[in-house]
């Protein structure tokens, strides 16, 4: 062996790990589950909202309910302020993301009260409801959990429900979830990464 083979075996091992490691793409921790499809809601506006409509935009989503005394309001400004993030970072990134509350109490989340609900934690959160069949098929589809508490004297009830923000592609596939003890500076981050690698 030469002098010059170890340097041209070193820079040919560099080479295929780079051109490896480039064309490897990190799978999403949610590609491929059955989360996610076809609905059909309204906004706050009256305006049809549906995975067709949304083609083309990536979605970050949370499912909750107006009247919740604590969970709700805090996870819906944790989105609101990643998604504030995203917009003062990578603000070509956040044209193409809707952030987008869900409710899943129709019966007393009307399209006015989602509407005022969701553009409280950002002007762009645009707030979802609709019949009591269209919220139950869109909760199956998007495998959400809710459940109904007991009716008080007064009417007041409470509503039990999965609590996590979903990070959806452009075609409305699941990418991610967040939990309640991620940051959001740490889901702007995740955001731009998937949206990036997306591209």
């Amino acid at each position: 062996m030469n002098s010059r083979q170890p340097i041209l075996i070193a820079a040919l091992l560099m080479l295929i790990s780079a051109c490896s490691s480039s064309s490897e793409r990190q799978e999403a921790p949610l590609a491929g589950a059955p989360i996610g499809g076809e609905f059909s809601l309204v906004d706050g506006d009256g305006n049809e909202v549906s995975n067709q409509s949304l083609q083309g935009q990536w979605r970050l989503m949370y499912f909750g309910y107006t009247f919740c005394p604590d969970v709700c309001p805090v996870d819906a400004a944790r989105m609101g302020r990643a998604y504030g993030e995203l917009e003062e970072n990578e603000p070509e990134l956040a044209e193409r993301l809707t952030p987008i509350f869900v409710t899943v109490d129709p019966e007393r989340d009307t399209p006015e009260v989602v509407k005022e609900f969701a553009a409280a934690f950002h002007p762009r959160m645009i707030g979802l409801t609709g019949s009591q069949q269209a919220i139950d098929d869109m909760v199956d589809t998007f495998r959400v959990y809710k459940a109904k508490g007991d009716v008080r004297e007064d009417g007041f009830y409470l509503m039990d429900h999965s609590a996590q923000i979903y990070l959806f592609d452009a075609e409305g596939n699941p990418v991610n979830a967040y939990a309640r003890d991620v940051s959001q500076a740490d889901i702007a981050a995740d955001i731009a990464n998937w949206m990036q690698a997306g591209e």
